[in-house]
């Protein structure tokens, strides 16, 4: 009886090793359907997801010795003198950089369009180079374009320089406007992100201490002046420091402007206020509105396209009293020798940001 029963073991044994072999087989058999002809595996990869905000990483690089590249952040700080050369990809690229290289026509700058990407360089740049830099790609519907705000790129270069920390200006003496309705800036833009500076006024001689709610510091923009007032005016300038030695600003003059926003203020009037043929006769367009708010004039008048005329525009800045400044903005138009044809309506449509204003007077002749 042992003999049998260690013989029923033994098979019953066989049977279940036998069970668990084919088991894992059938597991691997399962496993290797995605096998390639030939008995190569195959990787299975898993879906990378996707997102608009995966895609929103910068195209704007810098070009960086031997064909490396570097895709710019926010800010970049770079060594003045070597020559920059940025890169945005696609076939249809926008830029923008600091103004005044545009308002000098200043050749060290370049842009060049390629298949793939466009290209900025800026040869021996310098302090007065540092500022914004900003590309982006143009979407166009048959002949209209516009800007692609969802993929526009912009890093803000620093060009570092010691001998420079406040961004060098072309003006030496710049106006800055104070308005109760809204924040003013002081713009000493520095070179460098760490630099502090401060904001000193020249008569009487004393400093502005910035306290992170009024008054404010950007190293981007300057100070911040969040709510100006009629006794924060006079001549400011900006002072910082490199290894002990003091540097200054530009110096500003701060004026203060109480004049509401909106379509121009308009008056219009004839001179002489009698007028006979053979007359010459001055029509004036005037507008008050604020310093740096610049005005377009246009005319209708009756001798039009058959008559000449002569039309001058011109403004100046107003101190109306208790610091209160004012943009006088003027379009003269002049007829000589005045005939039949002239008399009637005179017209003139004056334009801002904020809209456009109408006026009319007419010339009878007495």
């Amino acid at each position: 009886m042992k003999l049998w029963a260690v013989f029923f073991l033994a098979l019953l044994c066989l049977e279940l090793q036998n069970g668990s072999c084919q088991a894992i087989k059938r597991k691997k058999d399962a496993g290797e359907s995605g096998a390639h002809p030939g008995g190569k595996r195959a990787r299975t990869r898993q879906p990378v997801p996707t997102s608009r905000k995966g895609k929103s990483q910068s195209l704007l690089t810098q070009v960086l010795d031997k064909g490396r590249f570097l895709r710019l952040g926010p800010s970049t700080a770079l060594t003045p003198g070597k020559s920059v050369e940025l890169r945005c990809k696609g076939t249809n690229i926008g830029w923008s950089y600091p103004t005044y290289l545009d308002t000098f026509n200043d050749s060290r700058l370049s842009i060049k369009h390629s298949d793939k990407y466009s290209q900025l360089v800026l040869t021996s740049p310098s302090a007065a180079d540092t500022g914004s830099y900003s590309c982006w790609v143009i979407v166009c519907d048959g002949t209209e374009c516009q800007r692609d705000q969802d993929r526009t790129y912009s890093s803000y270069v620093y060009f570092t320089d010691k001998e420079n920390l406040f961004v060098p200006s072309a003006i030496h003496f710049e106006l800055v406007y104070l308005r109760p309705d809204r924040p003013a800036v002081v713009p000493c833009r520095v070179t460098e992100p760490q630099v502090e500076a401060s904001l000193h006024r020249e008569v009487p001689p004393e400093e502005i201490t910035a306290n992170q709610t009024l008054l404010t510091f950007d190293p981007t923009k300057g100070f911040i002046l969040q709510n100006p007032s009629a006794d924060l005016q006079g001549v400011f300038y900006c002072k910082a420091s490199s290894k002990g030695t003091p540097q200054i600003s530009t110096k500003y003059q701060l004026l203060y402007v109480e004049v509401p926003s909106g379509a121009p203020f308009v008056s219009l009037g004839a001179s002489p206020e009698t007028v006979r043929g053979g007359d010459n006769v001055n029509v004036t367009c005037t507008v008050l509105g604020e310093p740096e708010e610049d005005v377009s004039f246009s005319w209708s008048y009756p001798g039009q396209d058959k008559r000449p005329v002569h039309i001058q525009t011109l403004w100046r800045l107003v101190n109306r009293g208790m610091g209160h400044t004012t943009r006088v903005s003027q379009s003269i138009l002049s007829v000589e020798d005045m005939q039949t044809v002239d008399f009637g309506n005179y017209i003139c449509k004056a334009k801002n940001v904020n809209g456009e204003t109408r006026v009319t007077t007419t010339i009878a002749s007495s």
